[in-house]
């Protein structure tokens, strides 16, 4: 399968720089598996799509505000830090640019408030040119971070994250520290809609999957089995296992909030030997799962995801839950009907 079939034409203007003024405001695309008809309708409509006995499942890790601005100990040369993942205590996976400058026994001192919150030292080196940098500070690190930090807004967005980043780029139900991305399809949910699903009959479960820098690094190869994806770590606990299967047993539909929680679930599937149905096994494990046409989803039924980058991981993961050559003319209609893309864009509903 060839990397260009998942290619379309998206005009610049239409890749969202900012989120919709409220959250469940933004649009929503709702695709019709069975019959192809497509809607176009808003977010807060989402819950005339849910029945009584289906189960939402969200991503609850939070995003951590990981780019800081420092400026390097020994020449007070600027120095930008991307953390990617804590490896173990004060030590760090980071992408740092100018990566050139920065060897092994260099500090970088990052300050907010003119005082010095944050001093780092590269001890090693990782994996496409990161560091593998040391922290020393006073007090408690996430507390450092959230003075010193700002939010990791995706490349696609050409302007430097403002104060309001901090609460839009973060879902209402966040939780867990340790994203450097946020799971989008998440956004555009807020108490309301959650509450109105509740009092419908709609079970919430959670997963845990802390989305890394690999979201945004772009497919390299032509021929889409090559690709290898990063490994991201997650989490699912017993009690939201057990919701997520108490409802596929009795016959509801699991709708996945976002890809991140569609990769989690299918991650973690396992064939009960006596049913012969997948369940989820509760547990901590970190998973490299890649989702293209042909794959067989074991959990997953339906989808609310934002709209993806042509010929991007993602794209083929929703085209892997419906149709690929109806997919990508669902996204041509979304470019005609002028949807906003990416992170900060609108929905669509795969049903």
């Amino acid at each position: 399968m060839n990397v260009n079939d998942f290619d379309y034409y998206l005009p610049e203007e239409l890749i969202a720089q900012k989120p919709a003024e409220k959250r469940d405001m933004s649009r929503l695309m709702v695709i019709h598996r069975d019959t192809g008809e497509i809607e176009h309708r808003h977010f807060y409509d989402v819950v005339d799509y849910l029945n009584p006995g289906d189960c939402l499942v969200m991503n609850n890790s939070k995003v951590i505000p990981a780019r800081l601005f420092g400026t390097k100990a020994e020449t007070g040369a600027k120095i930008e830090f991307l953390l990617i993942k804590r490896i173990e205590g004060d030590v760090w996976e980071t992408m740092v640019r100018p990566g050139r400058r920065m060897k092994e026994g260099d500090r970088v001192i990052f300050n907010a408030s003119g005082e010095p919150r944050f001093e780092a030292t590269v001890i090693g080196y990782g994996e496409d040119g990161t560091r593998h940098v040391r922290f020393e500070y006073d007090g408690v690190f996430m507390e450092r971070l959230e003075e010193t930090g700002s939010m990791p807004l995706p490349p696609y967005i050409e302007r430097e994250a403002e104060k309001a980043d901090k609460d839009r780029y973060q879902t209402v139900y966040a939780k867990y520290e340790g994203s450097v991305a946020a799971p989008t399809a998440g956004l555009h949910f807020t108490e309301e809609i959650l509450e109105k699903a509740r009092a419908k009959g709609v079970k919430l479960a959670f997963v845990t999957l802390h989305v890394g820098i690999g979201t945004f690094r772009p497919v390299k190869v032509e021929t889409v089995e090559e690709h290898h994806m990063h490994f991201e770590e997650y989490e699912i606990d017993e009690e939201n296992a057990r919701i997520i299967n108490e409802t596929k047993r009795a016959g509801g539909r699991i709708i996945s909030v976002g890809t991140t929680s569609t990769r989690t679930m299918e991650s973690a599937a396992v064939k009960n030997p006596e049913t012969g149905i997948y369940e989820l096994s509760a547990g901590a494990a970190s998973t490299d799962i890649f989702i293209y046409p042909g794959y067989e989803f074991k959990i997953v039924d339906s989808l609310i995801t934002n709209f993806h980058l042509p010929k991007s991981t993602l794209l083929m993961l929703v085209s892997a839950l419906y149709d690929r050559e109806k997919m990508i003319e669902a996204y041509k209609t979304a470019v005609a009907e002028k949807y906003r893309f990416f992170s900060y864009g609108d929905a669509s509903l795969i049903l």
